[in-house]
């Protein structure tokens, strides 16, 4: 697999996608850290780490909203290993008239555009959500 957050995030696109609660993903810090940050911003409901003999996985459980419909309506890529892009602390991007959330790779961490912007911080961008 040579883009191991794409993965990620397809996963949780077709899951959405076919009315699934709950995507079962490879365990890696990085894809912790941004289910993390999608469950402080109210598009998961649950994330929790399962260990089966040496491979963990990382569970999440998906939100709906009122008629099973997806708290998250798109989810996608930005930097991929091939074309990185990265934002300055002044130039973050802002996504759906912050009606978004994009998901950033900072010096201080995981976070999200508007905390990014609060801490005076730029870097990579991962994900936008919305």
């Amino acid at each position: 697999m040579t883009d191991p957050i794409a993965d990620m995030l397809t996963r949780i696109r077709n899951a959405g996608a076919v009315n699934k609660s709950i995507v079962r993903i490879p365990f890696s810090n990085l894809k912790k850290e941004i289910a993390r940050v999608l469950k402080d911003e109210g598009y998961l409901e649950d994330v929790r780490i399962e260990a089966e003999g040496v491979q963990r996985a990382l569970v999440v459980t998906l939100r709906y909203l009122g008629d099973r419909v997806p708290a998250i309506r798109s989810i996608q890529r930005v930097s991929t290993p091939g074309c990185r892009v990265y934002a300055k602390a002044d130039a973050l991007p802002v996504v759906r008239n912050n009606t978004g959330v994009a998901i950033l790779s900072t010096s201080h961490g995981i976070m999200t555009n508007s905390q990014a912007k609060r801490a005076g911080v730029g870097g990579e961008i991962l994900c936008e959500i919305h």
